[in-house]
């Protein structure tokens, strides 16, 4: 059986964006997904409401800026692989590999999925993938990020994870990156 991933994070809303730009919300209208996974700084409760809205399972947690009754972290599993769900402002500087790698060894999964760096990032460490969509609606973080808004999409089947990162370029969404992997 295929699961079918939807990817975001960092949405900042309403202290640093007022919502999610169009282009992300006709990009996500056309994807279809059985598991939303929102990685913290999602700051309103409205984007919480939002995100239930959008159906299938949910896995939400807390970053640095929330203050909603979130848990730190998530697991789950979609096929055969075992997928964690962090901030990452676990982890100093932002965004670092090997910390990162370690608690998803700590956490026992295959993928780490975590976000408050605000930039997209796609990368196989110690057989460990790492998964991070950047900044939903685009915003600056405290380590600089893309500018852009971005988001990933996970397909899974058996063993096979197919990712793809997608971005708004000047109102245009384009695919950032694209990895398939077996674990």
């Amino acid at each position: 059986m295929v699961t079918r991933i939807l990817v975001m994070s960092d949405t900042h809303i309403p202290y640093r964006a007022r919502r999610v730009p169009e282009t992300m919300l006709d990009l996500i209208s056309k994807l279809e997904y059985e598991v939303v996974v929102h990685a913290g700084d999602l700051c309103g409760e409205e984007v919480l409401e939002w995100i239930k809205s959008l159906g299938g399972e949910l896995y939400v947690v807390s970053g640095n800026m929330d203050f909603l009754p979130l848990p730190e972290s998530a697991t789950f599993t979609a096929d055969d692989v075992k997928i964690g769900v962090i901030h990452g402002h676990q982890v100093y500087p932002r965004g670092d590999i090997v910390k990162l790698t370690r608690i998803a060894k700590e956490k026992d999964v295959e993928m780490l999925i975590s976000g408050h760096t605000h930039a997209p990032l796609l990368r196989l460490h110690e057989g460990v993938l790492h998964v991070n969509p950047g900044s939903l609606t685009g915003v600056w973080g405290g380590g600089g990020g893309s500018l852009k808004p971005s988001l990933a999409y996970i397909t899974v089947n058996g063993r096979k994870i197919h990712v793809k990162i997608y971005e708004d370029r000047g109102g245009k969404v384009v695919v950032l990156e694209e990895r398939e992997v077996t674990l």
